[in-house]
């Protein structure tokens, strides 16, 4: 692995485990065993580094959320969608729970954010589309969109939703936790559930349950 990719998969365990704000370059570079002027040779500072963390990011959601396509809607379908943003909110904990002052400490990062949740707001949009077309689900069509930002609005807010019911830190947020968050997004799902998919809605919310024992 190249000394720049190592930087960047550095900080993201680091700022996962303690919190952005807590890490320096110079305990990124500490814990490569490399000097603070090679880091500074790829990077010019943590911003450009978080910058980095937040392609992978946008790769991240371009890929794990497109509308399927020739598909049959079974649990093995949705479990993809589901773990998709499972592995978001995991891989990425650091940003959820400080979100607000990450962006506000970089115009140009802010921008990019709030075109990714556009684009991933129209995707969502579209598999619910689909979902509601093929009959799995029962929703008003003007509803589809606003049902998607809920959703994408409490997947976004959960990690920091949890931190404040707690005295404890980003390190406490573990993967239970993060299943739980994915079991709310499934009971909004069931409430639109027709009855000939309730039982794929009940398959799914056990596999979810099964992963926090």
């Amino acid at each position: 692995m190249k000394t720049r990719d190592k930087i960047v998969q550095a900080s993201l365990e680091l700022f996962n485990e303690h919190g952005e704000r807590a890490i320096t370059t110079n305990h990124i570079a500490a814990h490569l065993n490399i000097s603070p002027g090679n880091l500074y040779y790829h990077f010019r500072n943590k911003e450009d580094i978080i910058r980095s963390i937040f392609s992978l990011y946008e790769q991240h959601l371009e890929s794990g959320f497109q509308p399927y396509v020739d598909k049959e809607v079974d649990v093995d379908l949705l479990v993809g969608y589901f773990d998709a943003m499972f592995y978001t909110l995991w891989q990425f904990r650091f940003m959820y729970a400080n979100l607000a002052d990450i962006l506000s400490r970089d115009e140009a990062l802010k921008n990019r954010y709030l075109k990714a949740q556009q684009d991933v707001l129209a995707r969502s949009t579209g598999v619910l589309e689909k979902l509601n077309q093929d009959g799995f689900l029962a929703i008003n069509p003007e509803d589809l969109k606003p049902l998607a930002d809920t959703i994408k609005m409490l997947v976004s807010f959960w990690i920091s939703y949890k931190l404040t019911q707690t005295q404890s830190n980003i390190g406490s947020i573990t993967k239970e936790s993060l299943y739980e968050g994915l079991l709310r997004v499934i009971m909004l799902f069931k409430s639109y559930a027709t009855p000939s998919s309730q039982a794929t809605f009940l398959r799914l919310e056990e596999h979810y349950r099964s992963q926090m024992l």
